[in-house]
């Protein structure tokens, strides 16, 4: 059995040497397939939104199978890119906004001219910021 599974694993390794394989356009994609599928799952009374959203899941769901079987390494790869060039950013931000947002010893002020985000202590009353990139004032309670 064990000998079975070796050879079973190294053959999968040979046929897929040099495709694509999963990344991370391809993990977002499943993601939204599942996503797709649990409203499928909801909407399963509404026969015309279940239909739409099931020909959705499997377009989805064909991507994902030929992003992962693909032999074209350069095209996939800069699909990767553009795709972590736009995701990468937002999920700083998000991430970001959450650590603000649990963060209860500090004030934080958003600088109008440049959108600079200036940290102050907490429980200072009402204080004057310079913003440290652009030079302007802040007026708040902290």
């Amino acid at each position: 059995m064990r000998n079975f599974l070796y050879r079973m694993s190294s053959s999968l390794a040979r046929f897929m040497y040099g495709r694509n394989g999963a990344d991370q356009l391809n993990t977002a994609l499943l993601a939204l397939y599942l996503v797709i599928w649990l409203l499928e799952v909801l909407l399963a009374r509404q026969a015309l939104a279940a239909g739409i959203l099931n020909m959705l899941s499997l377009l989805l769901a064909a991507v994902v199978i030929f992003r992962i079987f693909s032999k074209n390494l350069p095209r996939r790869r800069a699909e990767n890119q553009r795709f972590l060039g736009w995701w990468l950013p937002l999920k700083g931000r998000l991430q970001g906004a959450r650590q603000r947002r649990r963060d209860r010893e500090h004030r934080y002020f958003t600088c109008k001219s440049c959108g600079a985000i200036c940290r102050v202590p907490a429980g200072k009353g009402r204080i004057e910021i310079t913003c440290p990139k652009c030079g302007g004032k802040i007026i708040g309670k902290s």
